[in-house]
């Protein structure tokens, strides 16, 4: 089974958000300080409830997960380089990096999940949080969004898959 790490981005009803999303991805390239140079793909989709979705997805990296100390690292490594880059990027109401996060809610289970999330990484459109209290464990992301500051990847002993 292929794990993939990646940035998906719900990006509403409307197809050419999603498609100015994915254009400001795609194709960027980053060398890691392993050395190893990764190039950023993307493809789009809808959910069950119509709304656009955006995966970004480097290449030349593990696709069974997090296996290694030096997994973790190099996907914690392109974690920061993607929400630095998603800090830039056109509108998107929310966004996660990690590995296996497509369709990681859709927008109704968010918004109804809302006031009790906890997902570290979490970015949210300021626009969703209208009317509510300030939810616990959010910071300012960026003058339009707040997250839930990224932790990076982990990994565990006691979850790695024998070989």
């Amino acid at each position: 089974m292929v794990w993939i790490f990646s940035l998906s981005a719900e990006c509403g009803s409307d197809q050419n958000n999603v498609n100015q999303f994915a254009q400001h991805f795609e194709g960027i390239e980053w060398l890691l300080s392993n050395g190893r140079q990764c190039q950023c793909r993307t493809d789009t989709f809808q959910d069950m409830e119509q709304n656009w979705w955006c995966r970004v997805y480097p290449n030349n990296i593990s696709e069974v997960g997090i296996d290694s100390p030096e997994s973790a690292y190099e996907m914690t490594e392109l974690g920061i380089l993607l929400y630095q880059t998603l800090w830039l990027a056109p509108s998107f109401r929310y966004a996660l990096v990690g590995v296996e996060v497509d369709e990681f809610r859709t927008y109704s289970e968010l918004i109804e999940d809302l006031p009790n999330l906890s997902l570290p990484g979490l970015v949210l459109a300021k626009e969703l949080t209208h009317g509510l209290e300030i939810l616990p464990g959010f910071e300012p992301f960026s003058s339009s969004y707040i997250w839930q500051p990224y932790k990076g990847e982990i990994y565990n002993l006691l979850m790695a898959s024998p070989d």
